[in-house]
């Protein structure tokens, strides 16, 4: 027993700081959230009397109710849309090894290397140009062309490590490919597909940038783009800031606690197979 308390030891007190490290931030956000409006927060430090209601005050506020329906409609506009193109192109370059699948996986890895504020401008203009600026779908289309380069990358790396030996069983047997995909390689895929989309909802959930310069009305902006506003006309009061960041965050901790087992499943997949 103390041999293996000795080799495990550092391991465990390692990843104990740095949990130690990633909660801290977040406790300390949540004990000023509880403060006094009065009162400039000072680390970590929970008050004797918790004002429960600055979470109440923060979310009227800041007019969440509004921006959470349309930070939701643009998840469930771009997540499974994103996840299910995605996948069919990962399967498509991979598995059906399509004519110039190469080439084009090589120009989506490119488009990785270019800074997020660079597209800002142009797609803009495109969205001008094209009738949808200011409109849901001139948010939820960029959003999923630029969430299509690491989608690809994701599924991809799933389905080079699938065994061959399962697309040449149901070539056999006589499936198809559509057949093969919805009954083989999709059901195998769930713990890659299920890690994808918690990545996009991240992604698309914390959206900030885009959505402020492609959408003229306040109203149709997400949850972290209210928290600028909020930031911009609350600033002096740090307490309220505090209650609608933890506001913002609630929903991206529920979600990742309740896919993190396809998440972490997929990740030892990962490292097993490659």
């Amino acid at each position: 027993m103390g041999r293996q308390f000795r080799t495990k030891g550092p391991r465990y007190a390692l990843l104990g700081g740095i949990a130690l490290y990633s909660v801290i931030p977040v406790l300390s956000m949540f004990s000023a959230a509880l403060m006094p409006q009065n009162v400039i927060p000072e680390g970590l430090n929970f008050p004797l009397h918790p004002q429960w209601h600055n979470f109440v005050a923060a979310w009227s506020l800041a007019n969440m109710t509004t921006l959470l329906k349309s930070s939701v409609l643009l998840v469930l506009g771009v997540v499974p849309i994103a996840v299910l193109v995605s996948t069919l192109a990962a399967y498509a370059i991979v598995v059906l090894d399509i004519p110039l699948g190469r080439l084009f996986y090589f120009v989506l890895l490119l488009t990785l290397a270019l800074p997020f504020e660079i597209v800002v401008i142009p797609l803009y203009f495109q969205d001008q140009s094209m009738g949808l600026l200011n409109s849901r779908w001139g948010l939820i289309l960029p959003l999923i062309g630029l969430n299509m380069p690491f989608a690809v990358f994701w599924m991809r790396s799933y389905f080079v490590n699938m065994p061959p030996e399962l697309h040449e069983a149901g070539s056999v047997d006589g499936a198809s490919s559509l057949q093969m995909f919805r009954r083989i390689h999709l059901p195998l895929a769930q713990p890659a597909i299920a890690s994808l989309a918690l990545l996009m909802f991240l992604s698309t959930w914390n959206q900030f940038l885009l959505p402020l310069v492609l959408m003229a009305n306040p109203n149709e902006w997400t949850l972290a783009g209210a928290l600028q506003t909020f930031q911009n006309k609350y600033g002096t009061n740090e307490v309220l800031l505090c209650a609608g960041a933890v506001e913002l965050m609630a929903p991206t901790i529920l979600v990742y606690l309740v896919l993190q087992r396809h998440f972490v499943k997929a990740l030892i997949q990962g490292a097993v197979k490659g």
